[in-house]
Parts: C-alpha cells; structure tokens; sequence
C-alpha cells in the first residue's frame, strides 16, 4: 500500500484519481483549498495549496508519491506554473515521487512531428496548454534527486466528456494517442487507472508519456 497525496483532489482530474487510489487499497490523501462536503469513502481530506509549497511538501513529508491536478484558471492561472515547480523543487530529495496532470496540447501529432499546440488549436485552450508546456520543461531542469512523471490525456478529455471505466489505456510515449478512426479520448476514471498504474509499477521516470484508447 502507497501513501498517495492528490493535490486538487476536489477537481475533475483529481478526484477520480483519489477514487482510484482508494479502490485499490491505497492510503490517499486529497489536498484542496477548502474540504469538500462530498468525499469520496476511505480518502483522508486536508486543507492546502500548492501556492504555499514548503509548507504542503511539510504537511505530506513520508508520501510515497504526490500528483498534482491543479488546474491552471481562474486565480491559479498566472501562478500555476511557479508554484508547481517550487514543489517540484521542494520535493526534490524527499524520496516522494511526483506526477503531473498536464493537457494534450504539449503532446505531438506524430513522431517527431509538431505539438498540438502549435497547429490548429482552439483559442480558448491554448494559455492552459501553454502552462502545461512550461511546466514539463521546468521538471526537465530540475535535480536528479527528484523522481517526477508526467501525463498528457488524450484530446477529448474532461468533465465534458466523462466516459466510463474500462481499466485499459494504451500509451503513446510524446505522441497524441488516437484510435482507428482518429479520435483522441480518455475518461477521468481511465486516466486515474494510468496514474495508480503508474504508481504501482513505476516505468517512466524523469519523462513524461501521453495516454488514450
């Protein structure tokens, strides 16, 4: 059994993945700025933010990994990415393994090809799919002692489009993942199971990985 924290673990991300940390016997820790009055059964809740990142990386000292799932609007737009990375920095040489739910748009569109980002992109997307990008290249640079890992979802991601839980993914290392007739989608109950997958049996380390059907 792991000891799991979810920073965001109120969020559409997040909270799926607590609940698949939880259904897996995992003692997981959901981090968020207020206590939400629906938990999820067999989660440990508490107040936090990652904007103060010593003082989170104190409060979960002994986590054998912590994810974070923040996403980056509202007043976390301008401050997301500093704050990731000062945790990231923080947790380096703690032994705390770190995970990052990025967005599709730092994926590419084939092998070495363009990111998404960089060709015909929704608008309305493209700052959190900026953030998403700046803070895969900040781990890049960061100590050796920090063991992170970092996902991109597919394309159709979201609360939008939540989907079901069928206990399979395939991976696409830097490149978008699509199926035959080239959709890109992942439910949040999938995208958690690759996250404890992950956890459970660590294969990417220092690098990030994309997944969908």
């Amino acid at each position: 059994m792991a000891r799991i924290a979810v920073i965001g673990g109120t969020g559409y991300a997040g909270s799926h993945i607590v609940a698949e940390g939880v259904r897996r016997g995992h003692d997981v820790v959901s981090v968020s700025r207020s206590i939400p009055a629906e938990r999820i059964p067999g989660a440990t809740y508490i107040e936090g933010s990652i904007v103060d990142a010593p003082g989170l990386v104190a409060e979960l000292q002994g986590a054998d990994a912590a994810i974070v799932a923040v996403a980056p609007r509202g007043d976390m737009a301008e401050v997301a990415v500093d704050s990731v990375l000062q945790f990231a920095r923080e947790l380096a040489g703690t032994g705390t393994r770190l995970g990052v739910v990025g967005g599709a748009g730092g994926s590419l569109s084939e092998p070495g090809g363009a990111r998404l980002i960089d060709l015909d992109f929704p608008e309305e997307y493209k700052a959190e799919a900026q953030t998403g990008v700046d803070i895969l290249e900040g781990l890049q640079s960061t100590p050796d002692s920090l063991d992170w890992f970092f996902v991109h979802p597919a394309e159709a991601f979201g609360a939008f489009n939540p989907g079901e839980r069928t206990g399979s993914y395939r991976k696409g290392g830097d490149v978008v993942v699509r199926d035959d007739e080239g959709v890109s989608f992942i439910s949040g109950e999938d995208l958690a199971v690759a996250f404890i997958d992950e956890i459970e049996t660590p294969a990417h380390h220092r690098e990030r990985f994309t997944v969908g059907y």
